[in-house]
């Protein structure tokens, strides 16, 4: 059985479903987007802080490095158990505890003395925003069938390559204008003015959001019995080629596991190169914190022109596998040109363009093949476990990368471990999904 047959083709939906797609699109995805930069600041702005943070409180690479990784450990414990709970007492009330709590907690992180601080905070704050990443993938299979999910994936996801696009600026802003402000430093204030955000948004999501369709004002009756039998049927067919529809069959599944690796591996490359791509830039000559703000946000911009423009061609061509593909050769490919190019400012962030392209590509494209590998029974505790056990990688990956560097005493050993792990979880992509949809149902 073909992927066509599996699920709804782009070209067999109406001008009226299109219309009904298009408005529920406009009604939820600009918030959860806002949600999603304000989530990735949140995760990026260390690799910012780190400029002005060790410096000031004598922290080495590697415990610096620690405890911005350490924060997926806490994310990984906890993961699973929020998107199940977002099962069952649906997503504004998931959303409104995550949110409101993360950015309690993210701005505590001005208080931050000792590396036995440092990581304490950082491991609560991947406790506290366990779930939100799966949980908003789980919120849009509630919302899309899988042929139009791609696309609506990769546009929520856009809200990475924005938050790295307004994070350098910004973040550089904030290092230099307000360090010293009411006897507080630059990182200290950087980590306020991005945590609370949060916890306002957490409130107005609550408020804003619907869990599903059946609860949307906005939606007509007709709209409703439309959007919900594009769902069914897409679930339907999506199910009759996977498990049993039983959790122990999806623990049994090897290939759960394999993707979760592969999660894990780009990922860990992904969040490596978000973490030490201030301090490379810094390392190229270029001294002001400011500068390298705003340097960052050219390799962003590429990306997120990249990352809507494969999505989109994944969509139209409902397939998965080989797009993902190629966003990892452009991250290797990347990575390899700014190996090479180190010292030379220009080649070097050029590299930077290419590889960014890659990274921002990879993650709609990998759980828009998640979401269509698994049946609805068990889509929230796979996409959950994919999720968290993958998350580890973030906490494994920058310290590998700090050790390295630092034993070896050169950048580009440490970026050819990137490089490694972009080209395998491609090529393992391809060989874990292969045959997926084959199954007869």
């Amino acid at each position: 059985m073909s992927i066509a047959q599996l699920t709804e083709h782009p070209s067999t939906f109406s001008s009226t479903d299109e219309a009904i797609f298009s408005k529920v699109a406009w009604r939820i995805l600009p918030l959860l987007t806002l949600c999603y930069v304000v989530a990735f600041l949140d995760r990026i702005n260390i690799g910012f802080a780190q400029l002005q943070m060790q410096k000031a409180l004598a922290f080495s690479n590697e415990a610096f490095a620690f405890g911005a990784g350490v924060f997926f450990v806490g994310y990984f414990m906890f993961e699973v158990p929020s998107n199940l709970l977002l099962e069952k007492i649906g997503a504004r009330k998931t959303l409104l505890r995550i949110m409101f709590c993360w950015g309690l907690l993210a701005s505590a992180m001005i208080y931050v003395k000792s590396p036995w601080q440092f990581y304490t905070l950082r491991f609560l704050l991947g406790v506290f925003e366990a779930g939100f990443f799966p949980g908003i993938i789980l919120y849009l299979t509630y919302w899309f069938p899988a042929a139009k999910r791609a696309r609506m994936i990769s546009i929520f996801m856009t809200g990475t390559a924005i938050a790295q696009l307004v994070a350098g600026p910004l973040s550089g802003a904030t290092l230099k204008y307000m360090d010293g402000f009411l006897q507080h430093q630059g990182w200290q204030w950087l980590f306020v003015s991005q945590g609370l955000p949060a916890t306002v948004l957490g409130v107005i999501v609550y408020v804003v959001l619907k869990d599903k369709p059946e609860d949307a004002p906005w939606l007509s009756a007709a709209e409703k019995s439309t959007l919900r039998q594009h769902l069914d049927n897409d679930q339907h067919g999506i199910a009759a080629a996977r498990h049993d529809k039983s959790y122990k069959s999806l623990l049994r599944d090897p290939k759960i596991y394999l993707l979760a690796l592969i999660y894990f591996m780009f990922l860990g490359a992904t969040y490596g190169m978000n973490f030490w791509t201030p301090m490379l830039i810094k390392s190229w000559g270029v001294p002001d914190v400011l500068t390298i703000g705003l340097l960052t946000t050219i390799p962003s911009a590429f990306g997120i022109v990249g990352m809507i423009l494969l999505g989109r061609s994944s969509d139209r061509r409902v397939e998965r596998r080989w797009h993902f593909f190629i966003s990892s050769g452009l991250g290797a490919a990347g990575i390899l040109m700014t190996i090479f190019s180190l010292g030379n400012l220009a080649w070097s962030l050029a590299g930077l363009c290419v590889m960014s392209i890659g990274k921002l590509s990879q993650t709609p494209l990998f759980f828009t093949a998640v979401s269509e590998y698994l049946p609805k029974k068990t889509a929230a505790g796979g996409i959950a476990m994919v999720s968290s056990v993958g998350a580890l990688g973030p906490s494994v990956i920058p310290i590998l990368m700090a050790w390295i560097t630092s034993r070896t005493g050169s950048q580009a050993n440490g970026l050819y471990v990137v490089m490694v792990l972009y080209l395998v979880s491609g090529f393992l992509l391809l060989a874990t999904v292969r045959g997926s949809r084959s199954n007869k149902s």
